[in-house]
């Protein structure tokens, strides 16, 4: 059988914690991976960060297809104001922005960070030849991938794989419940957990074995079979190539159950800063930022909002949807600034797709293309950014906005100006990386 190299945190296990941490562990592993676990010594260029060194990324996902249009409003725009005779905002109650565009009402918290300088808006984000199934768009996204070619790893995966190696397992944190598959990696990195007590084994190793149950919780938790936002906001990565189902388990839960210890001990190293709501968003952000506070090693975090979908009855929805977003980021950027971080934070969002321009027959928008992105930092580029798709109707692709931005470009943006790693190796080809910084 081919001997199977594996990654690990080969400081820690240089270290005395090692036995009192994994006294539990099956002594059969211990005795047939930890030579190949101590002897994986490549130099490879890392990015393995401490403390308050190197920049953070924080990618939040709007699950289930936010409706641009009534986020980013078109001000004084016919077509929009013709197509949405129920669900358009008032342009006298927009947040205005500039003379072009304002935020829904309820965007307050956003808005306060667009006028403070701390948010990017990036108008008409999406992919040749969109999809407008959530799960095939969201893994589209996930992955980087063309509309017609599917993809095993993440694009974050790949992060981890290019730039990563020899990291901590900590490198990536999903708050949720279910690894996202953007953290589908060759070398499978990050942890995923609700809070500083409950952690899973990564979702992606159920293929390896047909086991649905790979889910189970580690700790004090109970398995769940979607990350907040509903299953659209949490497709399952692949599995590690080469690697039996047993050791691949086995190995993980040797990795969780060291990172567990390490995030409790910094998720109980500082407090926050900053009133949240109380919101799934505002907790996962809540915890994030205690995170950083403590200094837990990470390059990456992963949080979900769901509930975009909204066929039917938007208006009241979305504004609470918003409403939440808004106000969870200004928290956000309040505890960063508190801790003396703003400056070592972005968070980028995104959205699987927007709406159609026309709204339907049920008080609601059916599924779109492209859609606005946030960038949120105190050192991102502030301001209107990109070209706002043209909403006249002989302009349209079958009701839909046609992109002006791929959305890989802001990736590579984001990879080359603020992870400081090529993009190329990620992304898979050149993209030109959008200025987000």
């Amino acid at each position: 059988m081919k001997k199977i190299t594996l990654q690990t945190r080969r400081e820690f296990l240089r270290g005395t914690l090692l036995t009192s941490a994994l006294s539990w562990t099956v002594p059969a592993f211990l005795a047939n991976t930890f030579s190949s676990i101590q002897a994986d010594a490549a130099d490879r260029t890392t990015q393995v960060i401490t403390g308050r060194d190197g920049s953070i990324l924080v990618v939040l996902q709007m699950a289930g297809g936010n409706d641009g249009l009534n986020t980013v409003i078109p001000i004084g725009n016919e077509f929009y104001e013709e197509a949405r005779p129920r669900l358009r905002i008032d342009p006298s109650q927009s947040l205005k922005l500039n003379d072009g565009f304002g935020f829904h009402p309820a965007l307050r918290g956003l808005k306060e960070l667009f006028d403070a300088g701390q948010l990017g808006v990036i108008h008409g984000v999406g992919y040749p030849n969109p999809n407008r199934s959530h799960f095939r768009s969201t893994e589209i996204w996930q992955t980087a991938s063309d509309s017609e070619r599917f993809e095993k790893h993440g694009w974050i995966g790949r992060y981890f794989d290019h730039a990563c190696g020899g990291a901590e397992p900590t490198i990536g944190v999903n708050v949720g419940r279910q690894v996202p598959q953007a953290f589908a990696a060759r070398t499978p990195k990050g942890v995923s957990l609700d809070n500083p007590r409950n952690y899973r084994v990564p979702d992606f190793a159920a293929g390896m074995n047909g086991d649905t149950e790979t889910g189970e919780m580690m700790r004090d938790g109970s398995p769940d079979d979607a990350n907040a936002g509903g299953s659209i906001a949490a497709l399952g990565g692949a599995a590690m190539e080469g690697v039996s189902a047993r050791d691949y388990l086995e190995r993980t839960a040797l990795d969780a159950q060291v990172s567990s210890e390490q995030i409790r001990a910094v998720s109980e190293r500082v407090q926050n800063q900053a009133v949240y709501p109380g919101s799934q968003l505002g907790n996962s952000l809540k915890l994030v930022a205690r995170l950083i506070g403590g200094g837990l090693p990470t390059r990456i975090f992963y949080v979900s909002q769901g509930g975009y979908d909204t066929h039917a009855n938007q208006a009241g929805a979305h504004e609470r949807l918003l409403r939440d977003l808004g106000d969870s980021l200004k928290s956000f950027m309040n505890d960063m600034k508190e801790q003396g971080n703003s400056e070592r934070v972005m968070v980028m969002t995104f959205s699987e797709f927007g709406r159609r321009v026309a709204e339907n027959a049920n008080g609601g928008t059916d599924h779109g293309a492209a859609a606005p992105m946030f960038v949120v930092g105190g050192k991102v580029k502030p301001g209107i950014h990109g070209t706002f798709p043209s909403l006249a109707p002989q302009d349209l692709f079958q009701g839909d906005l046609k992109f002006t931005t791929d959305f890989r470009r802001i990736y590579a943006g984001v990879l080359e100006n603020w992870l400081k790693t090529g993009s190329v190796p990620v992304l898979g080809r050149k993209f030109e990386p959008f200025a987000v910084v």
